[in-house]
């Protein structure tokens, strides 16, 4: 009897557990998502059929009712990050046979991106997915309330179980804590827009490696993501050698070796600079550029296995770990001995 009642209510993390794999990898099998080994699917199906697990009425409600469409909200933007993260999850979707109904929509209006919410639902999409650059956006998103699953790439402080994210906060200190142990005395931070997530993280990343090491500090500055922007800062800004500047996108950190070549600042003999995101063009400037990596890939296919999870259990609360980032050494600021 007992263990009658403890299959009838096993869930996605009962098997999990029974199979030694992760609640992910049981959503990939129950999918039938072609990325699993097929070992490890076997594993998987031998605890489906021991703990004898079938999602729950409310979610098999929910699945007689898939379009297998979700609902992307992008921010419109060309930036490097957020048009990466679309286009990753837009592969993981497709893995998983969905399609994708993307809208663009201003994302410092939350009442647009609300709108925009709607126009999806009424497409009865099977859930909304919302690339978010604006931290009024996120708060708004953090308490909606649809009929639908609903989950945000976003950067946050504070772990929430719908939003998946990179670690920029990490990844920043350690911009940072390779610049000072390169030998440059203080780091300036050129940073993002004052709203973003992303800029939000990595400043703060900035100032608490800063003031764990007691190094000098100035006062961030801040840009608009564009190299034009990282160009016009550098050229204005007061800088000695023995300096190195941390700037919050690879860009920015474009614009400003330009910017300093024009001003007879030798990189990185006088000043150091570390970027963030390591775009394609980063090891073809001159020099080129140290900068810290972020797995678009693994966050689009992270995005997808959470929609999966929500749209299967959608009584399971999780919270995603925030992925690492990669410190990846050039010579814009190389290793020091």
């Amino acid at each position: 009897m007992a263990d009658d009642k403890a299959s009838r209510t096993a869930n996605i993390f009962d098997v999990a557990r029974l199979a030694g794999v992760s609640h992910q990898t049981v959503s990939r099998v129950l999918n039938n998502m072609p990325n699993v080994r097929p070992a490890t699917r076997a594993r998987v199906e031998q605890a489906i059929a021991q703990l004898r697990y079938s999602p729950s009425p409310a979610a098999r409600a929910l699945v007689t009712r898939r379009t297998r469409t979700i609902g992307l909200v992008t921010p419109g933007t060309v930036d490097y990050g957020p048009s990466s993260i679309a286009t990753n999850f837009n592969f993981a979707a497709r893995a998983a046979r969905y399609n994708v109904d993307a809208i663009s929509s201003p994302q410092s209006d939350v009442a647009a991106v609300r709108a925009a919410i709607d126009g999806l639902l009424k497409q009865r999409v099977d859930a909304i997915v919302l690339i978010v650059v604006d931290v009024e956006v996120l708060a708004a998103v953090q308490a909606i309330e649809i009929d639908v699953p609903i989950v945000a790439a976003a950067t946050t402080s504070r772990p929430h179980p719908r939003l998946v994210a990179i670690d920029q906060y990490r990844g920043a200190r350690a911009a940072v804590r390779h610049l000072l142990e390169s030998g440059y005395s203080t780091v300036r931070h050129i940073a993002g827009p004052a709203r973003n997530p992303d800029a939000v993280e990595r400043l703060r990343g900035w100032r608490e490696e800063i003031a764990s090491a007691r190094a000098q500090s100035t006062p961030p500055v801040h840009g608009d993501w564009s190299a034009a922007s990282g160009y016009r800062i550098a050229t204005e800004t007061d800088l000695a050698p023995g300096e190195g500047i941390f700037v919050a996108n690879d860009h920015m950190a474009i614009g400003v070796l330009s910017a300093l070549r024009e001003r007879g600042l030798r990189v990185p003999e006088d000043i150091g600079v570390v970027g963030f995101d390591d775009v394609p063009e980063a090891p073809f400037v001159f020099p080129s550029l140290t900068t810290v990596r972020q797995d678009f890939a693994a966050l689009g296919e992270i995005l997808m296995q959470k929609v999966l999870l929500m749209v299967e259990e959608p009584d399971t609360v999780s919270e995603s770990t925030p992925l690492p980032t990669r410190l990846i050494v050039r010579d814009s600021a190389p290793l020091r001995p």
